[in-house]
């Protein structure tokens, strides 16, 4: 039998045990779940940061790059084309000497240090017309560069008379002079020359890759031509100069890396010669190229056909004439892989209608 003092005891016990239950529990839970030690495998992959370039998908070269990040590197050292080591103090004043050069400058983003350019810049068109010419770049004149009071006159080995030039570097003004071999590598060569002599080698490097891929894709698709098109090169100014371009010039290296067969070369011109009947007859073309002012120049393509003999070849009978604007196509400059892009288009459509006809 249970005593009046053990059911009192024993209600106590009871209590204490269950307060004290009550108080760890609270005590044990932790306010916030710890971090893992790595963190947990996601259920599907992230997405890039980038979307991945389609390998068909033309590199647009830009006009002009964000000045913020180009940042020169001087002084900059450059060996020109006969050998010469250039030092360059200062890319603040730029003439530029030629319209490829002047493209490549403004595509590698120093464009407004320019203050003067030839006659042949015409791209950009908005940027190149505002700034002041100095002539022709192979009929310069010392007196006109060096009243732009430039810190670097740059451009190709074009450039001249010599005597000019020597008066330019006679009072302190370096000069660097890139060579331009009539061949597709010649827009790589220039842009890696000029990026160094405007001391921002590295951006260089970018924007020949971007040049390079242009011009892989454009001969890949070259390779898929089902014929190749006989094409004959006229350089035209006027009645004056009539002209066919033949083997080493950068006219014949855009005709072949297209998939077009030059009837010039074929016909053993080298370089240029003037267009005459015989080469005509010779040279049978499926297509006549011409430069866009060239063809402007003798009254469009009704005037080129009353040249002798290119309305009785086959190109002339069924119109085939392709015009192109003289810097893209004939510049090799940062736009030389979409011109050979376009270039084979027109080859594709040419080839088309002979197959059709």
């Amino acid at each position: 039998m249970v005593s009046k003092f053990t059911k009192p005891f024993i209600l106590l016990v009871l209590l204490a045990l269950l307060s004290a239950c009550g108080s760890n529990s609270s005590a044990n839970a932790p306010t916030t779940a710890p971090a893992p030690t790595t963190a947990p495998a996601p259920t599907t992959a992230p997405a890039p940061t980038t979307a991945p370039a389609p390998t068909t998908a033309p590199v647009v070269v830009p006009t002009t790059q964000p000045a913020s990040t180009v940042e020169p590197i001087l002084p900059a050292t450059v060996t020109d084309y006969q050998g010469e080591t250039v030092v360059i103090e200062s890319v603040e004043r730029i003439v530029s000497l030629s319209g490829d050069i002047t493209e490549i400058i403004f595509a590698l983003g120093m464009g407004d240090n320019i203050v003067g350019v030839d006659i042949s810049a015409t791209y950009p068109a908005d940027k190149v017309k505002a700034l002041p010419s100095i002539g022709y770049q192979r009929r310069l004149n010392a007196e006109g560069i060096l009243s732009l009071n430039p810190t670097l006159v740059i451009g190709t080995e074009s450039a001249g008379p010599p005597e000019v030039l020597a008066q330019v570097r006679t009072a302190g003004i370096p000069i660097a002079l890139t060579a331009a071999p009539p061949t597709l590598e010649s827009p790589i060569q220039k842009i890696l020359f000029v990026a160094r002599a405007l001391g921002i080698p590295q951006r260089g490097y970018e924007l020949a890759g971007q040049v390079e891929a242009d011009i892989a894709r454009a001969r890949a698709e070259a390779s898929s031509l089902t014929r190749q098109p006989r094409v004959l090169f006229l350089y035209l100014r006027g009645t004056d100069v009539q002209q066919v371009a033949g083997a080493n010039t950068s006219i014949d290296a855009m005709i072949t890396a297209a998939g077009g067969i030059n009837a010039g070369a074929e016909a053993g011109i080298v370089n240029y010669a003037p267009l005459s009947a015989e080469v005509v007859i010779a040279a049978q073309p499926d297509v006549i190229l011409v430069l866009t002012k060239g063809l402007e120049s003798v009254g469009g393509i009704d005037g080129l056909l009353s040249i002798p003999g290119l309305a009785d070849t086959p190109a002339g009978q069924q119109r085939r004439v392709i015009d192109f604007d003289d810097l893209y196509l004939n510049g090799m400059g940062p736009r030389t892989g979409q011109a050979l892009a376009d270039l084979v288009a027109a080859f594709r459509n040419a080839v088309a209608q002979t197959e059709g006809s």
